[in-house]
């Protein structure tokens, strides 16, 4: 249990949202605002100063961007950086190359202050769990002594079989480090990434365009397919269906699930429940408890289980949890993570 309040520092280049969010933020009891900036410089000064447990960043900022200013904390004092910004779905590379440097989180910003207030229990929920999050810098793609697969020859694979695959905080590098390593006939896959609404149609592309399998992003009732990999959208769950011999997917609205949607628990429940055939899951680097137990799940009905190590990881929260609950067959490096789906496969 955490003995203090949240230090939080908020950065954006608009007085009124930074009043906005310092107001709405005060009304929580485990959460301190203990500075505002208006720019990277000013930003910069207070995180050496105030010391912040998590820090609300803007993306775009005069001076310096908040993309740029979000590099330079991640190579100089990497911390917990939410960014909570008005990027529009046309601005989601932005966003993807927000993930790959290293924010916890990328939320789209309320248009106006009320709209924001009544999303605040969501931010705050985010606040909460990125506080927890200890930032690793990212390893490099090679580690010494481990070999990486890039031949991406085909395998003569078993008759049916499934890969999903989860991931949250460090997931966007991590996913396309692994697509990019299995080859073009991997039999069919699933995938989940933690991401906002409308911005997984831009990541889906970017692994399309680096893996030698088809990459998309999923629709309700794709057919599973070798050789396609289905990216669940943002904003919403993807399930496993089975009907006699038929597999597809389901994307449905429903609840939050860790405060996710779409969320890996979602996903890898189902493959547990409705799979007739044998599965391989891995379950990569993010901030949670997401995947846990949905890993744990497909464990127990007799499935393969892959956990990303605490080295390799951004962020090791949901492959720590599943580690502890038993929910891992194996614990690998990232560079060792396609070895061991394609082993397994």
């Amino acid at each position: 249990m955490r003995d203090r309040p949240i230090r939080v520092l908020v950065v954006d280049d608009s007085r009124l949202v930074r009043k906005t969010f310092e107001e709405a933020l005060s009304r929580y009891s485990d959460i301190d605002v203990v500075g505002t900036a208006c720019d990277a410089y000013v930003a910069r000064d207070k995180i050496v100063e105030l010391k912040p447990d998590v820090v609300t960043l803007d993306i775009e900022m005069p001076i310096m961007d908040g993309l740029t200013f979000l590099r330079k904390i991640m190579q100089h004092r990497p911390l917990p950086v939410i960014i909570l910004s008005a990027i529009a779905p046309e601005g989601s590379e932005k966003a993807l190359e927000a993930f790959s440097l290293g924010a916890v989180d990328v939320l789209s910003k309320p248009g106006d202050p009320k709209t924001m207030r009544e999303n605040m229990d969501v931010i705050v929920q985010k606040i909460r769990i990125a506080s927890g999050v200890k930032i690793n810098k990212p390893v490099p793609p090679v580690v010494e002594g481990e070999l990486v697969i890039r031949d991406n020859v085909p395998r003569k694979f078993a008759k049916d079989r499934i890969l999903v695959i989860g991931a949250s905080t460090g997931g966007t590098e991590a996913i396309q480090q692994v697509l990019s390593s299995l080859p073009a006939n991997i039999p069919p896959t699933l995938i989940v990434q933690h991401m906002p609404e409308k911005f997984t149609g831009a990541f889906a592309e970017r692994l399309n365009t680096h893996s030698p399998m088809t990459v998309r992003e999923a629709k309700n009732g794709d057919r599973l397919e070798t050789g396609l990999a289905l990216l669940a959208p943002g904003g919403s769950h993807m399930l496993l269906n089975r009907a006699a011999d038929l597999y597809t997917v389901q994307i449905t609205d429903g609840p939050l699930v860790h405060y996710q949607r779409p969320a890996v628990d979602v996903l890898f429940k189902s493959a547990a429940k409705k799979s007739k055939m044998p599965v391989v899951a891995a379950l990569l680097t993010g901030m949670g408890s997401d995947g846990a137990k949905g890993m744990l799940a497909i464990r127990e009905a007799g499935h393969h289980t892959i956990a990303q190590d605490e080295k390799s990881c951004v962020v090791y929260g949901m492959p720590k949890v599943a580690i502890e609950l038993g929910a891992a067959v194996e614990i690998l490096s990232l560079n060792s993570v396609s070895r061991g789906i394609i082993k397994a496969l």
